[in-house]
């Protein structure tokens, strides 16, 4: 088997941020070449897919300024030095949803761009929901409306680009699979 790895023989911090960082590596490719590597250091992320009693999904909608349009999302959130993801996926559901849960089930895990990130999202899934009697918390910066679809509902979203994230795409492939009414 051939090896790919790529050596690194020079880090460069460009940036440390509050969600984010960046670094520009030098590496030394397999065939004895230089080249550099742009990379952006993420904590990793959770999604939860939250099925209500009715069967609808609870999406967040949100602004999202890299693209400059709102879109429909599962809930999702970063995860904390050192957290479990269970437990950022329960925050995270409670602070932009106003719904909690006892039982949550492990979906998958994958990394978000491995080209130049190397940021990991966990997903999870509950149908077991209960309204937090406390009003929404979220960040102090975000600003969010909620949606509850059908999954036929969220497939006219993800037609229409409401939808139109990997993270949502991908819960939407994943109940549809599940023979999900």
């Amino acid at each position: 088997m051939r090896n790919f790895e790529e050596k690194t023989t020079n880090t460069q911090v460009i940036y440390n941020g509050k969600v984010v960082h960046l670094q520009v590596d030098d590496v030394l490719l397999p065939d004895g070449k230089t080249a550099k590597r742009e990379i952006v250091n993420h904590p990793g992320a959770v999604a939860v897919i939250p099925i209500t009693a009715d069967n609808k999904i609870i999406f967040v909608e949100q602004y999202r300024k890299p693209l400059e349009k709102s879109l429909l999302e599962i809930p999702a959130g970063k995860l904390e030095p050192g957290e479990d993801p269970e437990v950022t996926a329960i925050r995270e559901l409670e602070e932009e949803t106003g719904y909690t849960t006892n039982e949550l089930s492990f979906v998958t895990s994958f990394y978000t761009s491995p080209g130049f990130a190397n940021e990991i999202m966990y997903i999870y899934i509950s149908d077991q929901l209960e309204v937090v009697d406390q009003p929404l918390a979220g960040d102090e910066d975000e600003f969010i409306k909620i949606h509850a679809l059908t999954l036929e509902e969220a497939k006219k979203y993800v037609e229409a680009e409401r939808i139109h994230d990997a993270k949502t795409n991908y819960a939407i492939l994943y109940l549809h699979a599940l023979g999900m009414k």
